[in-house]
């Protein structure tokens, strides 16, 4: 589990920090993803402001159609890849603190 510096400057093992750190990574992927779907949309625009005639309009449609569909392709995999961290981290954060059931409180 990721140590967390205090304000003292020590580290310490909070629970649940490796847990947060998974989901800001997540959130910049996501961001980073969302970004880049709005730069690919400006320049469909800007092609197809550019067009001269119609094959160029359509040249830039299909242009834009091929990188959005692996766009798409790429966010199913890191949707899964996400997926996957999440459930490996939660997993890990409930067995190092759950505590154990023949355990007598």
């Amino acid at each position: 589990m990721p140590k967390e510096r205090t304000s003292s400057g020590q580290s310490s093992d909070l629970p649940g920090s490796e847990l947060f750190e998974t989901f800001r990574e997540m959130s910049r992927n996501w961001i980073e993803r969302a970004s880049a779907e709005a730069e690919l949309g400006f320049k469909l625009t800007k092609d197809l402001n550019a067009a001269r005639s119609v094959p160029d309009a359509v040249a830039a449609c299909q242009e834009w159609l091929t990188k959005e569909m692996d766009s798409r392709a790429e966010d199913a995999r890191q949707f899964m890849s996400d997926g996957q961290k999440l459930m490996d981290t939660s997993a890990r954060l409930l067995t190092t603190s759950w505590p154990s059931a023949g355990t007598a409180t």
